[in-house]
């Protein structure tokens, strides 16, 4: 009897396991891959008479550019220790370091569709051209310059010892925003939300100046020692100024104009102390901040003695306010819009007589201590630079 029953519970068990495969499982469909962002630059052999692709083999003769380049955050999007640890996390899905390396050269794996167009199940295969040395430059001079065997560049080049192509609309600010301006929410609780190319084309410079213009300034070079000089731009991408590493340099773009307010040397006890700020978005086509939405501006101004001793504090924050669980939404948005201004003050009531000061310090911010501690960032990671910091003294009279 027994053994009729263990017969029976088998052939039951293997009968619904038909019924799943054949009926219930769904079925897998290996849907083609369609968003920009999803696919990198494709495989690119190394041009002619060039070594290698890698920027330190481009340096040996654009000296100048390769330092400038060492310069640039783009040089360490890969090994960025936040993107590294937000890329190590189970939500972030496959596409999102084709920004970051996006030469396929740099990637160990090629994806070539999505599981039922499911983000978390890419269709892998091993990339045979993978660069783990190419991979550590992130976003390198191939990036830009190498395109089907052929070294491109905006003027092309007959005295070069390899072949370069005059292509210009190739290396224009729609190669920038490619990665500037990816806005799409991914998952529920995971937005990319770049929209530096949307900000710029509705500004002021939109069709007067570009990314270029701002981030690559114009310089007469030779683009090689020897050679004669021609038109040329700094490769160090100028921007937040916010260096990868402690022990990185980088360099300094400010949006931000700022506009000290008016102060008496001395003023009388029965006066009231107020002191105004101005801050312009005055350089840049596109909000202030702008890119990564966990970047914010803080300006603090306090009113002290000359022992230290504070009256007045005040912090005023320029950035966006995000919810990320359950739901990824903005929850506030004061970022300032090209030509905006904003005027903050501190005042307080009549002082007693000595002497004080008016002290305003500005700082960019990457992201905040507890987003910056709970990806364990350590302290090597800068969070924020001084972009500002003075002092205004005045007297209280007897």
């Amino acid at each position: 009897m027994k053994r009729n029953i263990l017969i029976l519970s088998a052939v039951l068990v293997f009968a619904a396991a038909i019924v799943y495969v054949l009926f219930l499982r769904e079925k897998e469909v290996i849907t083609p891959l369609t968003n920009s962002w999803d696919t990198p630059i494709p495989h690119q052999e190394v041009p002619a008479n060039l070594a290698s692709l890698k920027a330190e083999d481009c340096g040996a003769c654009h000296k100048e550019h390769y330092e400038e380049w060492k310069l640039a955050t783009h040089a360490h999007a890969w090994t960025d220790l936040q993107f590294q640890a937000e890329l190590q996390k189970e939500s972030s899905p496959f596409m999102c370091i084709n920004c970051h390396i996006p030469l396929q050269n740099q990637q160990e794996f090629i994806v070539t569709g999505l599981i039922n167009n499911d983000i978390y199940r890419p269709v892998k295969e091993k990339n045979p051209h993978f660069d783990p040395i190419l991979r550590k430059e992130g976003i390198t001079c191939a990036s830009c310059h190498v395109r089907n065997g052929e070294i491109i560049g905006a003027n092309g080049s007959k005295l070069a010892p390899h072949p370069v192509k005059k292509a210009p609309a190739m290396l224009d600010e729609s190669l920038c925003i490619g990665c500037h301006n990816a806005s799409a929410v991914i998952t529920p609780t995971l937005a990319c939300t770049f929209e530096t190319g949307d900000e710029w084309k509705n500004g002021p410079f939109f069709g007067e100046k570009n990314c270029i213009s701002c981030h690559m300034t114009e310089v007469e070079r030779p683009l090689v020692a020897g050679y004669p000089a021609r038109k040329s731009h700094r490769h160090w991408f100028t921007g937040s100024g916010i260096p990868k590493f402690d022990t990185v340099q980088t360099t300094v773009q400010n949006g931000l104009e700022f506009y000290p307010g008016e102060l008496a040397g001395t003023l009388n006890r029965k006066d009231t102390v107020k002191f105004e700020f101005m801050l312009k978005n005055e350089n840049a086509g596109h909000k202030v901040p702008s890119g990564d939405p966990e970047r914010f501006i803080l300006t603090t101004m306090t009113i002290e003695n000359s022992k230290g001793g504070v009256f007045v504090a005040d912090t005023f924050r320029i950035g966006e306010e995000w919810e990320w669980y359950p739901e990824a939404k903005k929850l506030s948005d004061n970022n300032m819009l090209p030509n905006e201004e904003r005027v903050y003050e501190v005042k307080t009531k009549p002082l007693l007589p000595g002497e004080y000061k008016v002290k305003v310090k500005v700082t960019k911010h990457r992201l905040n201590k507890e987003n910056a501690a709970y990806n364990k960032l350590g302290d090597n990671y800068p969070l924020f630079i001084t972009i500002y910091d003075e002092e205004f003294p005045f007297k209280v009279s007897k």
